[in-house]
């Protein structure tokens, strides 16, 4: 049986439809596998986020305030020192010891002011007799005088003795009072309770008057003197709050102070103010801890994110925000500057409340970087 040209020709055709057609759906299939491949690593390469990475921008509370600085005194310290020369003696207190006022923190060997002392007794005990002698001359000249016997300029001159001997009996007095005084300044007694810093002088050795013999501190009062510039103290005022570190201590561990004097006078080479702000009470506390920290002259709600936060390698300021789990970069304008939650806030109005910011310590990412978010807990 012959099969005409013309049926060759329609089979023919229809193998290279069902050829074309078969060609077609391969690559289709193969078009979605790559797609599908793509997908796969694109979610693969996403670059996974923690929630340390992460900031809400939101409303905080920002604390306005002066940076302050400087070492702990305390509000009550003295030095004790020698009110007369001799040998130290019972000088039995060390640093640390506790002391209350009026208590014998050491001698000085009294045997010199107590020479003093007899001395000055026996001046004056002279100078008694010799008012006495001089009223038995004046009464007898007065005697005299009634009756004729010497003239008036007699009695004058008699009067004049009298009372040059009682004068140097007063002076006689004086030196006793002064040999007493003496006597007990050889006692040393503390003028204020509180503990020892440090003992400058040693039992047994000989001081001058004016030695330097031990140094004691009140610690239930401790303040710190800040040295502001004169435009910054002209928003300080009594009663401000101030929040303080200790040099080397825990981020933790701050300190609550607050204003509590301010000098009336500049400094006459920096012209500074010095600004008194009184410590809390808290455990640890010593004289000369240096502390830094915020003077609180103000607060202000206000839209923002962590300073670090904002960015500053391009012309304009910019935040990275998290959108669609895709890196935006928004240019901002920062604003107010503050303290709150422990770090340096700053305001970004035109940023939506709510927005999730990238922390600066993420550091630079591209826009359109593809980020997973952490997954929230329980």
């Amino acid at each position: 049986m012959r099969v005409s040209r013309r049926a060759l020709g329609l089979v023919a055709g229809l193998l290279v439809v069902a050829l074309v057609v078969a060609v077609g759906l391969r690559q289709l299939q193969a078009r979605k596998a790559q797609q599908a491949a793509a997908a796969s690593t694109a979610v693969d390469t996403a670059l996974e986020l923690i929630a340390g990475d992460l900031v809400e921008a939101r409303e905080r509370l920002l604390v306005q305030g002066l940076p302050v600085s400087g070492a702990i005194k305390a509000v009550q310290a003295v030095v004790l020192r020698a009110r007369v020369a001799g040998e130290l003696q019972d000088l039995r207190v060390r640093e640390g010891d506790s002391v209350q006022a009026g208590q014998v923190i050491a001698r000085i060997d009294p045997e010199e002011v107590q020479a003093r002392l007899r001395q000055a007794q026996e001046q004056a005990d002279a100078a008694r007799t010799q008012i006495d002698i001089a009223q038995r001359q004046y009464t007898n000249n007065q005697a005299l005088v009634d009756q004729g016997f010497i003239s008036r300029t007699a009695l004058e001159s008699s009067e004049s003795s009298l009372r040059a001997a009682q004068a140097t009996h007063r002076a006689a007095l004086a030196a006793v009072a002064l040999a007493r005084k003496s006597l007990d300044d050889a006692v040393l007694r503390a003028p204020i309770a509180g503990q020892i810093a440090q003992r400058l002088a040693q039992p047994g050795e000989r001081v001058a008057v004016d030695t330097r013999i031990v140094e004691i501190v009140d610690l239930r009062q401790l303040e710190l003197e800040a040295v502001l510039a004169a435009a910054d103290a002209q928003a300080v005022r009594v009663g401000q709050s101030a929040t303080l570190h200790i040099e080397g201590s825990l981020p933790g561990a701050a300190l609550q102070a607050r204003v509590a004097r301010i000098n009336p006078s500049a400094q006459a080479g920096s012209r500074g103010v010095l600004v008194y702000l009184a410590l809390d009470p808290a455990p640890g506390l010593r004289q000369g801890l240096f502390v830094q920290g915020l003077l609180d002259t103000g607060q202000q709600a206000q839209l923002s994110v962590p300073l670090s936060a904002v960015r500053t390698d391009q012309p304009a300021p910019y935040v990275q925000l998290i959108e669609h789990e895709r890196v935006v970069h928004r240019p901002v304008q920062p604003g107010l500057r503050g303290q709150a939650e422990g770090d340096t806030m700053v305001a970004v109005p035109g940023i939506a409340a709510g927005s999730l910011v990238l922390r600066g310590s993420v550091g630079r990412l591209a826009a359109g970087t593809a980020v997973r978010l952490p997954v929230p807990r329980p």
